[in-house]
């Protein structure tokens, strides 16, 4: 079992550390301090503002990686916290309580020690773990874990194995691991129109009542019915905009956007196709753009997934479901590198929030299912 005081000794030393986005605020020269002394190499693969840190522990020819980031979303106002400092962490009983404890400073922490404490006891030529952190996975990621993935390509690595540590669980620790995760497609629409008084409607064209067919249909259609893997795909609505803020005018443009959550149903063409169709049957003047940021994926069927469970198991003794929703994570990049890959870390309830909470128990829980998961991994 992993020590409760060093542990939570080390995620204090990690929260303390105010990285938001994408500036890693020196927790990734911590992170390398603390492996170095392990025997671990460590390379620097930055971009712009972001720090990617890649650790490599060990010569085995079988490869596990652990990967996450070290940044944060911004705390929101300092004074909601319950301490008045996100970044002082707060326990009390078995409540911790700080920004990234959950997302995911808590799941570092615990592979941190985890490893630790399996280097001390393993011949470390039978054995490969590699580290793979980012400063960027809450924003564009644009120059984070893609930008490792690339490293890996470029040295032609191929992980046998990859744990992407993202907080994937709901009501318990251990009921959830991910094992893949739905595309991301978003469309920005502009409906046009002509401005005019609003007392004279022949005179003008409404944007917002021809759009508002269109919409509807978008809005109400079941695109799919999910299939064994994924849940069904959705398009929702984020924001939209039209009007001068006056009573006596009509407006002469609209503005809108929406987003697909969509699974391995649909290509990113065919959604595109569909939604063209729609606005074109109501005979829109419009223009469409479209941002895509993530195809779905799914993970292939090996022993990553029996191992976790059985790992999970043995210290939660509950049942583990494997899902693919949520929102995206850089599993989606990391995919391309990883003959298996899982997503397994705490629950995720208070993410994003005021007052980011987890428990001692479930960060102990949470290191020795990882501690547990090496072992089975590289010595059975």
């Amino acid at each position: 079992m992993v020590e409760d005081n060093r542990l939570i000794k080390v995620l204090a030393d990690l929260v303390a550390f105010e990285s938001v986005t994408p500036n890693s605020a020196g927790s990734l020269e911590y992170i390398e301090c603390f492996v170095t002394k392990l025997g671990a190499g460590c390379v620097y693969v930055n971009r712009n503002q972001t720090s990617n840190l890649i650790v490599t522990i060990g010569n085995g020819d079988r490869i596990l990686a652990f990967a996450g980031h070290v940044d944060v979303v911004p705390p929101g106002d300092s004074a909601k916290w319950i301490n008045g400092n996100p970044y002082q962490l707060h326990v009390d009983g078995d409540l911790i309580i700080g920004r990234g404890v959950a997302d995911m400073k808590g799941a570092i922490a615990a592979f941190l020690l985890a490893l630790e404490q399996f280097v001390a006891v393993t011949d470390l030529s039978q054995y490969k773990i590699m580290l793979l952190l980012t400063s960027d996975e809450e924003g564009s990621a644009h120059d984070g874990t893609i930008l490792m993935v690339d490293y890996l390509k470029q040295n032609q690595i191929q992980l046998n194995y990859c744990l992407v540590g993202e907080p994937s669980c709901v009501d318990v620790i251990g009921d959830t691991i991910k094992v893949g995760r739905r595309g991301s497609l978003t469309g920005s629409l502009v409906v046009n129109g002509k401005q005019g008084h609003i007392a004279y409607p022949h005179l003008c064209d409404n944007p917002i009542h021809s759009f508002a067919p269109a919409m509807s249909e978008l809005s109400s259609k079941i695109w799919d019915n999910g299939n064994e893997f994924f849940p069904a795909s959705s398009l929702q609505f984020a924001n939209i905009s039209s009007g001068l803020g006056v009573t006596n005018v009509i407006p002469g443009q609209l503005t809108t956007n929406f987003n697909f959550r969509y699974n391995t149903n649909h290509s990113v063409d065919s959604l595109k196709q569909e939604v063209l169709a729609i606005l074109n049957k109501y005979k829109l003047n419009y223009d469409l753009s479209w941002q895509h940021s993530a195809n779905p994926f799914l993970t292939k069927v090996g022993s990553l997934i029996e191992l976790s469970r059985q790992a999970i198991n043995q210290v939660c003794g509950v049942n583990v479901a494997c899902k693919t929703d949520g929102g995206t994570s850089d599993g989606r990049f990391l995919i391309e590198v990883s003959d298996e890959i899982i997503e397994f870390g705490l629950r995720n309830a208070s993410i994003h929030q005021l007052n980011e909470a987890t428990s001692v128990s479930d960060l102990t829980k949470l290191a020795s299912i990882y501690s547990i998961l090496l072992c089975k991994i590289f010595n059975d």
